[in-house]
């Protein structure tokens, strides 16, 4: 058993680190406040090769395991959620391309989505989401085309001046009680698709969050990904490998908040002693520095599962429900801990407390992990 990172591990980690540090940090406040999706960053990340972090060379990736991406999510979230939120790109973009599209499509889409473009998934609706069969957007074929009528909310990715397309789940037979759902792959620039960015966003406000509109778009019958009908099974298998990078959100969230605590605890007087030898203040932070540690080589080991092909659904629920929950408790002990100057706009933690927020919600929420790990115990 060994619990040592590789060479290759630590230099990706200390590599983003430097990046999170010196490129994003300056910027993540201000692009926050004005609710701004950086092109430039992004930029930045892809030529760091972030933004193809586990897909092959041969299609224009890095080729690196999926615990590489893990900490280099984990690192950007350390500085910014908004960042790491267009970094999930890798969890909702790139792989079920690589995973379930033919040869053709890889060809077609993965290099640019390795150097620079980025791809949404769409599954989210006003009454789809934790249900996915819930699904109201509808996909007939009709002279060889897809013509797809509907709309999804909360899409990551799908409306800024990088994007190149968007991944639909979308009705495409059955009934209202046993729906036919299937995957289309759908470009920017297809007539009757448009996506407008939502704002007044709580969380990750210099993230790019979108509406879609489908309104008798029309794509090739070839832009179906996958078999018709796997469209449940594509989005399951996204969605047990994308929690472990929110988890790796949580983690990073958790750890940033953790180290500001820390600092301030340590640089502020009172009482003629930094507050941090009050056991009200060390105590707290020793618990989160405990928890800290728990979850992360908890999550490693998901990923590991993951990394050498074996079972890892449960494990990525449990990683995400607490790390997710951590992150939440990580950023209120942070406020708490910075008192009156934790509440302002120009301390950081207050970012983190709001970014902390969706993380027991995106990609399933707590409740539905839960329910993931029960049923994995045959309950």
């Amino acid at each position: 058993m060994d619990f040592e990172l590789s060479a290759e591990h630590q230099l990706l980690r200390q590599t983003i680190r430097d990046f999170a540090e010196n490129e994003i940090k300056p910027h993540a406040r201000e692009l926050s406040k004005t609710e701004t999706f950086s092109v430039e960053l992004t930029q930045q990340m892809a030529g760091l090769g972030l933004l193809g972090i586990t897909i092959p060379e041969a299609y224009g990736g890095a080729g690196m395991d999926y615990l590489a991406y893990i900490i280099a999510m984990e690192e950007i979230a350390r500085v910014d959620g908004s960042q790491a939120a267009t970094l999930n790109h890798n969890s909702l973009g790139v792989t079920p391309i690589y995973q379930f599209g033919t040869e053709e499509q890889k060809q077609r889409y993965l290099p640019t989505l390795t150097s620079g473009g980025l791809w949404g998934f769409g599954l989210t609706e006003a009454d789809a989401g934790s249900d996915s069969r819930g699904t109201k957007t509808t996909a007939k074929l009709l002279d060889g085309n897809w013509v797809i009528n509907g709309g999804k909310r909360f899409i990551t990715n799908a409306s800024n001046a990088l994007t190149v397309g968007v991944t639909v789940q979308a009705r495409t037979g059955g009934t209202k009680e046993q729906p036919e759902l299937s995957c289309i792959l759908v470009e920017m620039d297809t007539p009757g698709f448009t996506a407008e960015p939502m704002h007044g966003k709580l969380m990750w406000r210099a993230s790019d969050t979108s509406r879609l509109f489908f309104d008798d778009c029309r794509v090739p019958e070839e832009n179906l990904l996958g078999s018709r009908g796997d469209g449940a099974r594509i989005t399951l298998s996204t969605l047990d490998a994308g929690r472990l990078a929110i988890a790796a959100m949580g983690l990073g969230c958790a750890q940033g908040a953790f180290e500001i605590a820390v600092q301030y605890a340590s640089d502020r007087v009172q009482f003629g002693k930094p507050i941090g030898k009050n056991q009200g203040i060390s105590f707290p932070l020793a618990d989160l520095a405990c928890e800290i540690d728990h979850a992360r080589w908890y999550l490693y080991r998901a990923c590991w599962l993951k990394d050498t092909g074996q079972p890892f659904a449960a494990e990525a629920a449990k990683a995400k429900l607490f790390c997710s929950e951590l992150a939440n408790r990580a950023a209120t002990q942070a406020v708490q801990t910075l008192g009156g100057s934790g509440l302002m706009e120009d301390a950081d933690v207050e970012r983190f407390f709001r970014d902390a927020r969706l993380l027991t919600i995106g990609e399933g929420t707590s409740e539905i992990q839960r329910l993931v790990i029960a049923r994995s115990l045959g309950l």
